[in-house]
């Protein structure tokens, strides 16, 4: 007589999961709720998570935060690295590289960043957490869009482009925190691609 066992799924891999379950429920209520109306009790619940087992992991709100925030920072670094590889060539390449920064900050990670930001500014623990994981993403952002863009910052005047689109991008993100303009940031940023175009093709034609 033979017995049948149902496989079991590892523990590590049980824990895994259920981690990612409370980091994007965490997100998903910073978009919705603001960071003052994110609590641990309305994570745990929307992540199907006991309290018990959400405590053991993160002990505290910021913990928790914190986390869900690089969490779906690099979920959405693999996505834009995907956006990346099938960006045309020529002469829509600037184009399209600016509005896929546009669309980016225009999106939850963008709006749930800026919540901790806000939170931070009062918040001395909070601002120790988030600080430096806003330094890394703001370092990976810029030399990601000097690479898409195939400038040279050795040229003068470059570098501070190229901060000067993801400043544009940024303030652009945070208007669409109050309502939906696509179409008017669409039209910014293809008049700033233009301009930028310009300006880069004319620092390396000098």
């Amino acid at each position: 007589m033979t017995s049948q066992t149902t496989p079991r799924v590892p523990q590590e891999e049980r824990t895994r999961a259920m981690r990612a379950r409370l980091l994007e429920a965490t997100v998903e209520l910073l978009v919705e709720k603001g960071f003052s109306g994110t609590t641990t009790t309305l994570v745990s619940e929307r992540a199907g998570v006991s309290r018990g087992a959400q405590l053991h992991h993160f002990p505290t709100k910021n913990d928790l935060v914190v986390a869900a925030v690089a969490h779906l920072t690099e979920r959405r670094g693999e996505e834009l690295a995907e956006r990346a590889a099938r960006l045309p060539s020529g002469a829509q390449r600037t184009p399209a590289v600016i509005q896929m920064l546009g669309d980016h900050f225009a999106g939850p990670v963008f709006t749930a960043a800026l919540e901790l930001w806000v939170a931070a500014r009062t918040d001395t623990a909070l601002l120790e957490a988030v600080g430096p994981l806003e330094r890394l993403v703001g370092r990976e952002t810029h030399q990601m869009t000097v690479q898409l863009l195939g400038a040279d910052e050795s040229q003068p005047g470059v570098r501070e482009l190229i901060q000067a689109t993801l400043d544009l991008v940024r303030g652009l993100g945070l208007a669409s925190t109050l309502g939906d303009d696509t179409r008017r940031r669409r039209r910014i940023l293809d008049q700033w691609a233009h301009t930028l175009d310009a300006a880069l093709n004319g620092e390396h034609d000098s």
